[in-house]
C-alpha cells in the first residue's frame, strides 16, 4: 500500500499524530510503502482524512 499524507498534524489528537509517525509520514507530500496488515490498516483508519491511499503490486 502506497500512503501519502495529504493534510498537517497540527491540531489533531495524540492517537492521530502518532499514527502517523508510526507510519513514517513526518509532512505533508510524505509517501511511503508498507505491507498490507491489519496493523497498519488500523493505522490509516485513525488517520484516513489525512492521508491518500494506494494499492500497489
Amino acid at each position: 500500500m502506497k500512503v501519502t499524507q495529504l493534510r498537517s498534524d497540527i491540531g489533531r489528537k495524540r492517537n492521530q499524530r502518532e499514527s502517523l509517525r508510526s507510519l513514517g509520514l513526518k509532512r505533508i507530500n510524505d509517501v511511503v510503502v508498507k505491507e498490507d496488515r491489519p496493523e497498519i490498516r488500523g493505522m490509516i483508519f485513525a488517520v484516513s482524512h489525512l492521508v491518500k491511499v494506494e494499492e500497489v503490486e
